[in-house]
């Protein structure tokens, strides 16, 4: 069995914990828990008949750069920045964590995951279009219904077992 370390990195409460239990245990709870520096979960995956184990670095939300401990990226080999889309500054601070994150880590398959798509958002179309031009990865997930949660976590695995 490959085993894969994966950092979660975004502001708080953009759903990354959440995120991590939808795609664990398949369950979605509305009390928020802050995360305090990191929490470590692991699921194993078929991808294409080779077996993943994804160790899963949940790491506490922060909305200062200045912060973020980013030696908990170290031997990660990808990653996913979170944005909530009902805050729109949570989406330029995923993209300032991505970079953190490449300069961290190196050039390893990622992808951005803009969450809560069961709710009113305040990033406008014009914005996911720019983001989309740019070529970097992004899909639009609901940690709460679990839309295009399983999708994310296996086209990282993908993405990581082809790297």
């Amino acid at each position: 069995m490959i085993s894969k370390k994966v950092c979660m990195v975004g502001a708080f409460s953009v759903g990354k914990s959440a995120l991590v239990e939808r795609f664990v245990h398949s369950m979605f709870s509305d009390r928020y828990l802050s995360t305090v520096g990191v929490k470590i979960s692991k699921k194993t995956l078929d991808v294409d008949g080779a077996e993943l184990s994804m160790v899963l670095w949940d790491m506490e939300g922060k909305d200062d750069f200045a912060d973020i401990n980013l030696s908990y990226l170290r031997g990660a080999m990808g990653f996913f920045a979170v944005a909530d889309g009902t805050r729109r500054e949570t989406l330029n601070m995923a993209l300032h964590l991505r970079k953190l994150a490449l300069e961290t880590a190196g050039d390893v398959p990622h992808i951005i995951l803009i969450n809560k798509a069961d709710l009113n958002w305040e990033i406008p179309d014009d914005q996911l279009a720019a983001l989309e031009a740019t070529g970097i990865p992004f899909i639009k997930t609901s940690a709460k219904t679990g839309h295009a949660v399983e999708e994310a976590f296996t086209s990282l695995a993908r993405a990581m077992m082809n790297h």
